[in-house]
């Protein structure tokens, strides 16, 4: 699974954030990895350099096998809340697209009878 992340001009040190949003994206979609092919994470700040109430903006769009992308947007006071309500949004959506009892591996073989 690759995470890509887009910041608007407000993000600081790209490098550790970096880091920290593929953790976090990592840790929450462990049990369809194997099914997702991408996540992109876009990063933003609605007020810019004016403080705000829930002003921190993250979009996830997961791109899952043979299916149509799945994106969430979650708002916080910083990006790291942002960033962690996301994850745990897209990991709800792509447990109802696929199922929570589908596997890493995909679906079950059917028994012939």
């Amino acid at each position: 699974m690759q995470v890509l992340l887009n910041t608007d001009s407000h993000a600081a040190d790209f490098g550790t954030l970096s880091t920290h949003v593929t953790a976090v994206v990592a840790e929450a979609l462990t049990r369809h990895r194997n099914r997702i092919t991408r996540v992109e994470v876009h990063l933003g700040d609605e007020n810019g350099a004016k403080p705000g109430p829930d002003d921190k903006r993250c979009t996830m769009e997961a791109r899952v096998d043979r299916r149509q992308p799945i994106a969430v947007t979650h708002y916080a006071d910083t990006i790291e809340s942002a960033v962690q309500g996301a994850a745990r949004s897209l990991a709800k959506a792509i447990d109802g697209v696929l199922g929570r009892g589908a596997s890493a591996r995909g679906p079950r073989e059917r028994r012939g009878g």
